[in-house]
């Protein structure tokens, strides 16, 4: 098993040394419980892509090869350049 090291606020780290003598368990102990029920509840996501799909092709407009050109296109938009008031 490996060993992480986690700083806590005040108020967390004596709440996890209550519930450890409460338990009778040590705090290693409760913060892997935590994480394990944190890791079964939490939705999965394949990858990242899965997580933007709704988005992509969502915007008209674009150059069809925005990603490979992207410096030209923001060139051209003049994105990043002073403007005159």
């Amino acid at each position: 098993m490996r060993t992480v090291t986690v700083r806590l606020p005040e108020a967390m780290a004596a709440a996890l040394e209550a519930e450890s003598r409460d338990r009778g368990v040590s705090k290693s102990d409760v913060v892997r419980e935590r994480l394990e029920t944190r890791a079964k509840s939490a939705p999965r996501r394949d990858s990242s892509l899965d997580a933007i799909a709704d988005l992509i092709g969502s915007v008209d407009g674009l150059p069809s090869k925005l990603s490979a050109q992207k410096k030209a296109y923001l060139r051209q938009s003049n994105y990043g350049r002073k403007r005159h008031r």
